[in-house]
């Protein structure tokens, strides 16, 4: 751990507003990412959603405030981080746990978390888990947990451990720089042209004859690890720090909205709004922080500035204020 530590302070160093590599060293290769922001400064690690990379805050960090200091890295088997070992699945309980280490190398005792997306819900079991070490959680389009109908986890189980054994000798698809284009913009319609160009900036890679995708294509396979609702609401009562959510219009909101997962989702977001916490819905996609960084910069700000009352709304029309 020291020699980790020595690493990591090593390469982190930077000047005030500058962005930096980060390398953290794990058993099974590195973490990478990037820092934002004055050595000193308070502390906010930023988590990405699923198949993205640590450059979807690239837009949002710099219109946040610029005394903080923010650590955004790339999952394992995400952008330039290190893949999971071979025939080791992506549970997603193994991310929270690279949260722990990443934030142990860093030193960090207390730290604010933005995440987006399925780094929402590792932000979300983080603080439920390590409540004495959040002191500020944001979720950008994300409710920080999903349950699974417990009817539905053998089949779910099943199909996850048979797609791990059937993909595990794939081999990797080679694309010109154009094709790579146009099939991160196939499987995400709502990234606009700037958007897309900054997630392939992480998440390929050169090789003979073109570019690959960085990202290791188990995250693609059933997940097994999954939680009931009883859970998802036993674990979210354990979260005592501050919580801003913020959802987007023609995000998770419209897709789940006649699912089988409402009924939780409203349970869970009243759950947020009930002891300090507030809920604003914003106009935008899935990607809202990173298309127009600029609508949702202005809330986080507040909300990190704020130990008290805020002037943030339920949703970006209403006029009424809600309590943090």
């Amino acid at each position: 751990m020291m020699q980790t530590v020595k690493n990591v302070r090593h390469l982190v160093t930077s000047t005030k507003h500058a962005v930096s590599e980060l390398t953290v060293p794990v058993p099974w290769g590195q973490i990478r990412g990037k820092v934002w922001g004055p050595d000193h400064g308070r502390p906010v690690v930023c988590l990405h959603g699923w198949a993205d990379n640590c450059g979807t805050f690239d837009t949002l960090i710099p219109l946040l405030p610029q005394d903080y200091k923010y650590v955004a890295f790339d999952l394992p088997g995400h952008g330039q981080s290190s893949h999971r070992p071979p025939g080791v699945p992506y549970y997603f309980q193994s991310y929270v746990a690279d949260l722990y280490r990443l934030v142990k190398a860093l030193q960090w005792e207390k730290f604010s978390i933005i995440g987006h997306s399925m780094g929402g819900n590792i932000g979300g079991m983080f603080s439920a888990l390590y409540p004495e070490m959040v002191d500020a959680l944001v979720l950008l389009d994300s409710y920080g947990f999903l349950s699974t109908d417990v009817k539905e986890m053998p089949e779910v189980m099943r199909q996850g451990m048979e797609e791990l054994l059937k993909y595990e000798n794939r081999e990797e698809r080679v694309y010109t720089k154009d094709q790579a284009f146009q099939r991160l913009q196939a499987g995400n319609p709502t990234l606009s042209e700037q958007s897309a160009s900054i997630l392939l900036e992480r998440g390929t890679r050169q090789v003979e004859g073109g570019l690959v995708f960085s990202r290791d294509f188990r995250i693609n396979l059933k997940n097994i690890m999954r939680f009931s609702t009883e859970q998802c609401l036993e674990l979210q009562s354990r979260i005592t720090t501050r919580v801003l959510v913020l959802l987007a219009e023609e995000g998770f909101e419209k897709r789940f909205a006649e699912s089988i997962q409402t009924k939780l989702i409203s349970t869970i977001l009243q759950g947020y709004r009930e002891p300090n916490g507030v809920v604003v819905t914003l106009p935008g996609d899935h990607h809202v922080h990173l298309n127009h960084p600029e609508s949702v910069a202005p809330f986080i700000t507040d909300f990190l500035q704020s130990n008290g009352p805020s002037n943030l709304t339920s949703s970006a029309e209403d006029p009424e204020p809600a309590k943090l």
